[in-house]
């Protein structure tokens, strides 16, 4: 744990890793992957990645029962919109026990 984990316990950040468009595209690309889209449906519904299952971050009983569904060992892909949502969501997924949790820095509207 890094001394600012310490100070403002934050001790689930190793599971976290914010990533780049290019090195996102990439990780997903022709393989199968938890990919996760946290922005309301309504967003979801105007564009998003190809097969990437939204689940809606501000409903949080859906959210929560939504994630207990996905494998906490393996590579979880999150976006949102701008970066700031998938954040709050990423924290939210390691304290649920997620080891692997990789963020789309920028979100959708760096993607497309």
């Amino acid at each position: 744990m890094s001394f600012l984990n310490f100070l403002f316990g934050n001790k689930n950040s190793d599971s976290i890793t914010t990533i780049n468009v290019i090195d996102y595209k990439a990780a997903i690309s022709d393989k199968r992957v938890q990919l996760v889209d946290v922005r309301t449906p309504n967003e979801f519904s105007r564009g998003a990645i190809k097969k990437a299952v939204n689940i809606d971050f501000f409903n949080t009983t859906v959210f929560e029962n939504a994630f207990n569904k996905f494998k906490k060992d393996e590579p979880l892909y999150i976006y949102c919109q701008s970066g700031m949502r998938s954040k709050r969501a990423a924290n939210k997924l390691a304290k649920m026990g997620f080891t692997d949790i990789i963020d789309l820095k920028g979100g959708y509207m760096a993607y497309k």
